[in-house]
């Protein structure tokens, strides 16, 4: 399964390359097995670094339930 078809299954958003012409870049969606074997495909052709990202409304709630908590902590 090529780019194209991720990009058109929508498990990749975004794809595209670096100026230096041998690097780039992808954004997609997926659990760990599916980033897996998305990045898997590409070895040993293409050597991966995978960052887990966490949207931003996800983030703000988890911490501000932390915040509160260290705050209740702190009043103890």
């Amino acid at each position: 399964m090529g780019i194209d078809n991720l990009m058109k299954k929508g498990t990749m958003k975004e794809f595209g390359y670096f100026l230096d012409g041998m690097s780039g870049y992808a954004i997609g969606e997926g659990d760990s097995a599916d980033t897996f074997r998305n990045v898997s495909m590409f070895s040993p052709y293409i050597e991966t670094e995978v960052q887990e990202v966490i949207p931003y409304e996800k983030a703000k709630g988890t911490l501000r339930a932390l915040w509160k908590t260290l705050e209740e902590a702190a009043k103890r």
